[in-house]
C-alpha cells in the first residue's frame, strides 16, 4: 500500500490509498481518483516529506522541536485548511485508539451506534476495511505532529 496526500484542481486536499504508484496513475488516467469535497477528477499528487526514522541510540531532545512555515502562502492556506479539518474531527469524533479497525467495523455492520470516530491503525488494516467496503480517510499528519 502507498499513501498519497492529493489535491484538486480547486485547492482541496486529501488522501488515498492505493496497492502502488501504478495503481494511483491507472486510476487517475481513468478519472476514477476524485475530489472528496467537489467531485473533481483533476487531481494531483502533492509534494510529501517522506518518513525517515530517527537512529534508536540516539537521545531525544524536546527543546530542539522545530517547524518551519510554507514560503508559498497558498501552502500557508492549506495548512491552515488541514489544521481546521483534523480539529473539527478531533472535536466532532470519539477517539477510539487502536480500536479503529473494529469500531469501524461494528458500525459499518450496524453492530454498534452509527458515529464519527478516529484512531490508529495499521495500513494493513486501512486496505482490508477498504476492501470491505469502509470508508475510511487518515488524518492528515501535520508538521507539529513530528512525523
Amino acid at each position: 500500500m502507498i499513501h498519497y496526500d492529493l489535491i484538486c484542481d480547486k485547492g482541496h486536499a486529501f488522501d488515498g490509498w492505493f496497492r502502488n504508484s501504478s495503481a494511483y496513475d491507472e486510476q487517475a488516467d481513468r478519472g476514477l481518483v476524485s475530489c472528496t469535497q467537489c467531485g473533481s477528477v483533476k487531481v494531483e499528487k502533492q509534494l510529501m516529506a517522506p518518513g525517515i526514522p530517527a537512529k534508536s541510540n540516539r537521545k531525544s531532545d524536546s527543546a530542539t522541536k522545530m517547524v518551519a512555515a510554507p514560503a508559498d502562502p497558498r501552502l500557508a492556506e492549506l495548512m491552515n485548511m488541514m489544521r481546521e479539518m483534523r480539529k473539527h474531527v478531533e472535536e466532532n469524533a470519539e477517539y477510539v485508539g487502536d480500536r479503529f479497525a473494529d469500531e469501524a467495523r461494528k458500525i459499518h455492520y450496524e453492530e454498534s451506534e452509527q458515529r464519527g470516530i478516529y484512531g490508529q491503525t495499521t495500513a494493513d488494516e486501512a486496505k482490508a476495511l477498504v476492501e470491505e467496503g469502509i470508508t475510511v480517510h487518515a488524518l492528515p499528519r501535520l508538521p507539529e505532529d513530528g512525523n
